[in-house]
């Protein structure tokens, strides 16, 4: 059970601004074969998703104090991130995977008000997705 927490914290922490890097945790338990990988995919994904969530609130809700020191975005990854959703708009978000602009992404998406339903369903297709891809590669490697 504890690994499922630390799975899940580590793919929260990941998706946030911080770094972290949960694809290792991930790829660590399905070599462990401890638990089931669809239940790994799950809370790799819901934690991971959960994060992506807390970055929209707070391009949503916090973006006011993007002027602060202790914001966690610059205004550089704030307009490179608003240059790609402005191109691509909410498709823009099957990238939100992708490390250095995929969690960006996920605050502009806040910024510029993508309606909520909308994001939560590209940011967990995306994020399973991938997930998805990572515990079919390293199957294929053990």
């Amino acid at each position: 059970m504890f690994e499922l927490l630390g799975l899940f914290a580590a793919a929260l922490i990941a998706a946030t601004l911080l770094p972290a890097q949960s694809e290792a945790v991930l790829v660590a338990l399905i070599i462990a074969d401890i638990h089931p990988l669809w239940v790994l995919l799950v809370v790799a994904t819901a934690g991971n998703v959960l994060g992506s969530m807390i970055n929209w609130s707070l391009g949503r809700f916090l973006i006011r104090f993007s002027d602060r020191r202790w914001f966690p975005v610059s205004q550089r990854q704030l307009d490179r991130a608003g240059n790609w959703y402005g191109r691509w708009g909410h498709w823009s978000l099957l990238a939100s995977w992708v490390p250095v602009i995929g969690d960006p992404l996920t605050l502009a998406a806040g910024v510029l008000r993508e309606p909520f339903w909308r994001f939560a369903l590209i940011v967990t297709l995306a994020k399973g997705g991938r997930y998805l891809v990572l515990s079919w590669i390293t199957i294929g490697l053990i």
